[in-house]
């Protein structure tokens, strides 16, 4: 990927919905009636079927859709020693448009200390470069998502008595990874970063004071230092994003409010190249955060949901775009669906159809847009 390439104006998060014969075959090895070298057959396959349907619709940036995943954090977080999925303990309230939604989602704790004793993702990027053209991006879990979930009753108190250890390990670890995704290629790396948009939140930031005993904006720099830290080892021909999510999950989310609370330290302090923020509807906010943003940086604005099959409006997508050129450079925006459309196997509650026409509309407004 060249410089004068970066920045890509048409955009996906990442996930896409997984085809029928993916989750039939991911079914049928969960029930021990296929074996693992089976099911990553499978996943080749939907794989390159989704980097040719990306292709066809002209992106530039493809993903593999996250095929080889369940959840879009648990099975990449896990696969660090010393960390182990839970049966769920806190019953989560997400919203539809339709109504409230709880999720039950397994938990993680940390039970000694942390290492990595192999690659992680990297087997999935070769795969990926392998079958494209493209530049192939590789999306990871942000690692403050390894703390938010559990706090400190999550994390050994043996083996971190101090939890300043446990982030510094916890960068290592993310370290390691980026720098062998790195030598094996990898150009373009996204990190899904929930807890920060969930500060947004007035009822989730009373959440972090009462469940996590934490100063919510101390936890904003916290996290801030931690992703930092976790990223230092890339080398600079490799570009990295910040996309804030505020839960996606059988299309519903988890958090609501503007970005006012985070910007100025989202944008000026974390070290990364530009943004995926989420701008669908009127829960995300308006767009004056973005004045904060500063020159060599992009925001990649979430404007098609992926909430819903319903298709958008391009004279109104086209509208807001130059509204949010009021407060940060058009030539520093690009353009997104809001999230991914498959966070986890279930998918989010619209056809493939409905994702293929939404993709396909990003990359034909972008090219209006900027030409």
């Amino acid at each position: 990927m060249s410089a004068s390439a970066f920045p890509f104006r048409a955009h996906h998060v990442g996930s896409l919905l997984r085809p029928a014969s993916l989750i039939a075959a991911r079914d049928a090895h969960r029930e021990g009636r296929l074996d693992a070298d089976a099911l990553r057959r499978a996943e080749d396959d939907a794989i390159r079927e989704a980097v040719a349907l990306q292709e066809s619709l002209g992106l530039p940036v493809v993903t593999d859709g996250e095929f080889r995943r369940t959840w879009w954090h648990l099975d990449f977080l896990t696969a660090f020693d010393n960390v182990k999925r839970v049966p769920p303990k806190v019953k989560a309230r997400f919203h539809t448009h339709a109504g409230p939604l709880d999720l039950e989602a397994p938990g993680l704790e940390v039970t000694g200390k942390l290492s990595r004793s192999r690659p992680i993702l990297v087997d999935h990027f070769r795969f990926l470069s392998s079958v494209t053209s493209r530049v192939a991006k590789m999306t990871l879990p942000s690692p403050s998502i390894m703390h938010f979930r559990g706090g400190r009753a999550a994390i050994d108190t043996v083996a971190y008595p101090d939890l300043d250890e446990f982030f510094g390990d916890l960068a290592r670890v993310y370290r390691e990874e980026v720098a062998d995704l790195a030598r094996a290629g990898c150009k373009y790396l996204q990190i899904d970063e929930t807890n920060l948009a969930y500060l947004c939140d007035p009822a989730l930031r009373e959440q972090v004071r009462s469940r996590l005993h934490a100063d919510p904006d101390e936890l904003l720099h916290t996290y801030a230092r931690l992703i930092n830290a976790s990223i230092s080892s890339r080398p600079a021909d490799m570009k990295v994003m910040l996309h804030l999510c505020r839960g996606n999950f059988r299309s519903a989310w988890a958090a609501e409010g503007g970005y006012d609370p985070v910007a100025e330290t989202l944008f000026t302090t974390i070290d990364v190249d530009g943004y995926f923020l989420e701008y669908d509807d009127e829960r995300s906010g308006g767009f004056a955060p973005l004045r904060f943003l500063p020159q060599g940086k992009t925001v990649v604005l979430g404007l098609i949901t992926s909430k819903r099959g319903e298709l958008e409006s391009r004279y109104a997508i086209k509208r807001r775009i130059h509204e949010a050129a009021r407060y940060a450079p058009l030539e520093q925006l690009a353009l997104s669906p809001q999230c991914g459309f498959a966070s986890t196997c279930e998918g989010n509650v619209l056809s493939a159809s409905d994702q293929r026409a939404k993709l396909s509309l990003v990359v034909e407004l972008a090219r209006e847009v900027w030409h």
